[in-house]
């Protein structure tokens, strides 16, 4: 026998239940959807339903509401708290997913929002799962923050963003104003994405900035997409559509496992391994003076289409690209010969030394291509503190446990030999050098002048004389020399590159044996 009353009574609460869910959905504020169209930009909610696949996405968290226990905010009107979470899957796999909604006071965090936002990142550490913030705000809620009651305990946010490093991928998407709090998130993520002319970042917006220091200064001169990418590095690409740059993050998670612990997503491939490019046999200019594109050989040895470069604009001397070979995620860590003649600078061996380990992390194998004149030298390198952020990309190198394979396609000189893994300064497990390597402690002028000056000085024609020294030395770099040696593995024609870097990663296993002594932790150079 049913009971009517309790049926009716259960509809009833339910219908409220979704009435109230509705006036916080897009559809129920309609006011403050186009507010955000008006500016050319997608909602909270719109950024996650093109980003996730169909209607995967499942929210929690929507009927919470802002704090209000004070004067300030005790008529505080915020659906969901500012911040919408949950989860729902990209390209077939689950992620943890967060979206601040700047429309709701500017995208600030409240004290309820920041509970879901930490319930959204710790989701993702106990499930294994990516993930992914999709950014716009401005940092604490001014109506909540400025209270010790709710601000002393502060937040443990950045506790469970740190313990998922190299546990989970985490990628971020800025597509508005990220000043503040939002910054902090990026500066833990592993990828992170910029809109142009729309997305800023920087610990502190111009309001802020004027009032503490008397500054007057605009966003984009501030923190926009241009300066975070290119000179300050903090954005890993800038892109001109929030479609973009959703689309960046989906391909950045597609070379990654969905955690440290899940085999590499590889991907069937229809491209044989035995291509060989007869292009790769002119690559390398006969002078050493001239530079070549090293983007192009990545793509040339890799699965066609494959190619996906982080920090593309930063660093330019120094390349550091996912890729896949016979459909298996890889790293590739290049010098890059257009800029800088790929001289290792500071720049570049922060840049390198996050990808690697990065890859590492996460079990993607590593290919050094190496054509570097040395580390950079005098006043200004030192200034720029060289001499240990250099340790940071050995250190790197000494920790990755990955299977890493160093070709070196021109230039393996000094110090910057070593920190790209050349010979066996790493564990490697191949060293290969194109026919036109060329290996050697210094530049040979520097070591000529440095060592024979006198020598040539004394000679009846000292130009002559340091010529024929230099010629001498310039004999006895080649590859042939040094796989005579065997300070090399093996001299390869660079057409066979692909099949080789194939056959090598195929055969080794997913990591090399720990030989590392029964420490608690290693301590970074930086």
């Amino acid at each position: 026998m049913s009971n009517t009353g309790d049926e009716s009574n259960g509809r009833a609460l339910t219908q409220e239940i979704e009435d109230a869910r509705r006036m916080v959905l897009d559809e129920g504020r309609p006011d403050a959807v186009a507010r955000q169209h008006k500016y050319g930009k997608y909602t909270a909610r719109e950024r996650i339903a093109r980003l996730c696949d169909g209607d995967s996405f499942h929210e929690y968290g929507s009927l919470v509401e802002p704090l209000r226990d004070t004067g300030f905010n005790k008529d505080l009107v915020a659906p969901a708290d500012g911040v919408i979470t949950g989860s729902g899957m990209i390209d077939g796999r689950p992620v943890s997913l967060l979206s601040r909604d700047y429309t709701v006071l500017g995208g600030s965090t409240g004290k309820h929002g920041a509970d879901k936002a930490n319930r959204a990142v710790t989701q993702a550490t106990e499930q294994g799962l990516p993930f992914v913030a999709l950014q716009e705000g401005g940092g604490h809620r001014i109506q909540d923050g400025q209270d010790s009651r709710h601000f002393s305990a502060a937040s443990p946010v950045f506790e469970f963003l740190a313990r998922n490093s190299g546990w989970v991928p985490t990628a971020m998407a800025m597509l508005g104003q990220g000043f503040a709090g939002p910054t902090n998130w990026a500066a833990l993520a592993d990828f992170v994405v910029m809109v142009r002319g729309q997305a800023t970042m920087g610990m502190a917006g111009p309001a802020l900035v004027k009032a503490g220091l008397g500054q007057e200064i605009d966003k984009e001169a501030l923190g926009g997409a241009a300066l975070q990418t290119n000179r300050y590095g903090i954005s890993d690409l800038a892109v001109d559509t929030e479609d973009e740059a959703l689309a960046a993050v989906r391909r950045f998670l597609s070379y990654l496992p969905s955690n440290a612990r899940q085999p590499l997503p590889i991907q069937e491939n229809d491209d044989p391994i035995t291509r060989a490019e007869e292009e790769l046999l002119e690559i390398i200019p006969a002078s050493p003076r001239k530079s070549y594109d090293v983007r192009r050989i990545i793509e040339l040895i890799s699965d066609q289409g494959s190619v996906f470069e982080k920090k593309p604009s930063y660093a330019r001397n120094i390349v550091t690209s996912f890729a896949r070979l016979n459909g298996r995620p890889v790293g590739f860590v290049a010098n890059q010969a257009r800029h800088l003649a790929g001289m290792l600078d500071v720049k570049a061996c922060e840049k390198a030394s996050q990808f690697i380990g990065l890859c590492d992390a996460f079990g993607l194998p590593l290919v050094m291509l190496i054509d570097v004149p040395g580390f950079a030298i005098g006043s200004e390198a030192e200034k720029a503190g060289l001499g240990r952020r250099s340790g940071r990309l050995m250190f790197e190198m000494g920790q990755a446990s990955v299977p890493r394979v160093s070709i070196v396609l021109r230039k393996g000189y000094g110090g910057g030999y070593y920190a790209m893994g050349g010979g066996s300064a790493f564990d490697n497990n191949a060293t290969f050098a194109w026919p036109t390597a060329e290996i050697c402690a210094m530049s040979v002028e520097g070591s000529v002048d440095v060592a024979y000056r006198k020598d040539f000085e004394a000679a009846e024609d000292p130009a002559a004389r340091r010529q024929e020294i230099i010629d001498i030395f310039k004999s006895q770099l080649g590859a042939r020399r040094a796989a005579e040696a065997f300070g090399i593995d093996e001299v390869i024609d660079p057409r066979q590159t692909r099949r080789i870097l194939c056959d090598t990663f195929d055969r080794s296993p997913p990591r090399r044996p720990n030989k590392h002594p029964n420490r608690v932790r290693a301590i970074s150079p930086i």
